[in-house]
């Protein structure tokens, strides 16, 4: 093909925001060379992190050398192509692993955090230590369980394992469902009060945590926030709103008038104003 006879997209410009295949352009009906073959080396790379097998047993060292305690946790899917074609089996847990989750105490501020492959082991391999290495140093308020790794795993499995932990709330640390810019996001769910059969509207989502989407950092402090917050609600979900950002209106009354002020509920450093 001529490379000149494609034309570019006039909204190109606008791709220097954003990693998505945006202002590609056009060669008679289709697209040019280059774009096809960057789309096709995205949806390779996609398909390719699904099937990459999780390392749990790496992760577990990394984990200790950081000082984290860790113990394994694996669903009732016995291999990737049943996790896909079944997702109720990654949804619980194998009873083989259910004797090793018994807790040894009772804590009635216990945190259990989850770190599974979902259906991107890419993701919490590369993400989920540095997060928790920002996040556990504000995590004051909560008893920091033994962190534990789970296989073939579905976001409701989190709810099941904090429910044995005996967890005030529980957070599943997962790698979510591949884009095609975007095979290492990893998103952190939280669930007050966990249990088997809780549903996807009783649960708080923070998502797209990666170097190149929400930084490590903004990730821990919304994922303190919501904790924070849950344990003031009494819940999570619906219910709960993601109100760390936000800034407020709010009525102040000076030398006997009323004036509005403007008030900013975060200001942390390195946080978007």
């Amino acid at each position: 093909m001529i490379k000149s006879l494609a034309k570019p997209d006039p909204w190109r410009t606008l791709s220097r925001f954003t990693q998505a295949h945006i202002g590609l352009g056009r060669v008679g009906s289709s697209l040019p060379t280059e774009a096809m073959l960057s789309f096709s080396m995205a949806h390779a790379r996609a398909r390719n992190v699904i099937y990459a097998p999780f390392q749990p047993d790496t992760l577990s060292l990394e984990l200790k050398d950081a000082g984290f305690y860790s113990r394994r946790a694996w669903s009732q899917a016995k291999d990737r192509i049943e996790y896909l074609h079944r997702p109720d089996l990654g949804r619980r847990l194998s009873i083989d692993c259910i004797s090793d989750l018994q807790p040894t105490s009772n804590s009635a501020r216990r945190l259990t955090i989850v770190i599974a492959d979902g259906l991107s082991s890419l993701a919490p391999q590369e993400h989920s230590l540095a997060l928790l290495k920002i996040l556990k140093p504000q995590l004051v308020e909560w008893d920091l369980d033994d962190i534990v790794l789970a296989t073939q795993a579905r976001v409701a499995l989190g709810d099941e394992i904090g429910a044995i932990r005996g967890a005030e709330a529980v957070v599943i640390l997962i790698g979510e469902r591949p884009g095609l810019t975007a095979a290492d996001s990893l998103g952190a769910y939280i669930t007050y009060e966990p249990y088997v059969g809780r549903s996807d509207a009783e649960r708080n989502c923070i998502s797209n945590i990666r170097p190149a989407g929400l930084s490590y950092e903004q990730a821990a402090y919304k994922l303190v926030y919501l904790l924070r917050e849950a344990r003031v609600l009494g819940g999570t979900g619906v219910r709960l709103k993601d109100d760390s950002t936000v800034t407020h209106l709010t009525a102040s009354d000076e030398s006997g008038s009323t004036t509005l002020q403007m008030k900013k509920t975060v200001s942390r450093p390195g946080w978007p104003q």
